[in-house]
């Protein structure tokens, strides 16, 4: 079960390095709860979500504020249904011009094939900045 959910989790990361929004969110199942941690005050894509609605305002919310100047999962591990991925982003505001990067943690459960819960952490007061809070 564990390969299998590296697998689902590196495919969902590979789509959404080729911009395929509708692959990504067709991963998850319906009801998916959706966080990345820290206060939706500063940045747009900070905060809790439920539901795939949701999750699709969080990508279109996000990619109206940022450009993604690097984005690299540089490690990927399975515990029973969680999969743990290491990254590293790079980003520039929109409106700011704003450069900021960061490590990141992206923390996935996954249920009968599908991702139901996927948690974020980074470093919230640079996404603050690049976005000129």
């Amino acid at each position: 079960m564990s390969d299998a959910n590296v697998e689902l989790v590196k495919r969902v990361y590979d789509a959404y390095g080729r911009g395929e929004i509708p692959v990504v969110m067709g991963s998850m199942t319906h009801d998916i709860a959706w966080e990345t941690v820290g206060r939706p005050s500063d940045f747009v894509g900070l905060g809790p979500r439920k539901g795939l609605e949701k999750v699709g305002e969080f990508f279109s919310a996000v990619a109206s504020v940022i450009d993604y100047d690097e984005f690299n999962v540089q490690e990927v591990y399975a515990i029973d249904d969680k999969v743990f991925a290491l990254g590293h982003y790079a980003m520039t505001g929109k409106t700011t011009g704003r450069k900021m990067d960061s490590d990141w943690i992206h923390i996935f459960t996954i249920r009968d094939g599908k991702i139901t819960a996927f948690r974020e952490f980074t470093d919230t007061a640079q996404v603050a900045y690049v976005v000129g809070k």
